[in-house]
């Protein structure tokens, strides 16, 4: 099934508006203005309303990513916000600026947080086990965390594990297991010893580098990274949940991908698109997702 996810009502967080290759978004008290390449249109709210933002990012010159932030008077470097649903998924997370453009939260995974701490607490096993791959800062884990899994977390950059903890002891939780590895060779170890998982999840960059500067190229080593996650999954209980942001990546890549090498899962998939929707009701494309469960 062919689905677009957004976020619903969050008290917390909000797209303001969105065009001219920028968006305008309102993370607790505070709104930023940072670049945003899929806003193709122009936007909605004078700018009179964006310059009234606390802080904005501009990009060095000739770069994609890397930038700075201008900031106003009384805006904080790094500030929390709160996260709370109706099914008792409730979390904090402490946002910062980087020099990256992002903040530590991507807010339109919000459907996927909630779709893992359900099916985490649907799964038949007394204590799920629950990997999470290429997990930044860990706001996927912990929702499987809070909904009562054996949370292993891993990321390459050390410091971004560091970010995950913080973000683990504001959610008033513990016990993750904290990994700084390269994600393909971890699988590959995994699938030697016979390791089986309840859950799995997957956050892949375009390209990375693991801690020893081993590389990550998503067309490249997407296809195997699947076929070994098929060994991972426990056959009889588990979930899956991988979601991509990479332009020109079509979700029907991952469906060609999902089909070949799960194909049992025909009646549970769900994959498609994610979106966050601004003041206007236009949708901001952010990334592709498949998911199932059985």
């Amino acid at each position: 099934m062919y689905s677009f996810l957004t976020t619903s009502p969050w008290a917390d967080y909000e797209l303001l508006d969105a065009g001219n290759f920028e968006k305008l978004e309102r993370f607790g008290r505070y709104v930023l203005a940072r670049p945003e390449p899929q806003a193709v249109w122009d936007p909605k709210l004078p700018a009179s309303e964006w310059q009234r933002a606390h802080a904005s990012f501009t990009r060095e010159k000739g770069s994609q990513e890397r930038g700075q932030w201008k900031l106003k008077p009384g805006m904080p470097e790094q500030w929390v916000i709160g996260y709370e649903r109706p099914d008792g998924l409730k979390l904090k997370f402490r946002l910062g600026l980087s020099s990256f453009k992002h903040v530590g939260l991507f807010p339109e995974q919000d459907p996927n947080w909630q779709f893992i701490y359900e099916q985490t607490r649907q799964r038949r096993a007394a204590v799920p086990r629950v990997l999470n791959l290429f997990a930044y800062t860990g706001a996927a884990t912990l929702a499987a965390r809070a909904a009562g899994a054996d949370v292993t977390h891993l990321d390459s950059v050390k410091q971004v594990n560091f970010w995950a903890r913080d973000n683990m002891e504001a959610s008033s939780l513990d016990g993750v297991r904290w990994l700084v590895e390269d994600a393909w060779k971890y699988v590959q170890r995994e699938v030697k010893r016979g390791n089986k998982y309840q859950g799995l999840i997957l956050d892949p960059p375009a390209y990375g580098r693991g801690p020893n500067g081993e590389k990550w190229q998503l067309e490249d080593q997407l296809n195997e990274m699947l076929k070994l996650c098929q060994q991972l999954l426990d056959p009889e209980d588990h979930f899956f949940l991988i979601n991509l942001y990479s332009l020109g990546f079509s979700a029907l890549i991952l469906d060609n991908l999902v089909t070949d090498i799960f194909p049992k899962t025909h009646l549970t998939r769900e994959i498609g698109e994610i979106y966050l929707h601004d003041q206007a009701a236009r949708k901001l494309p952010l990334g592709t997702f498949c998911r199932f469960a059985n």
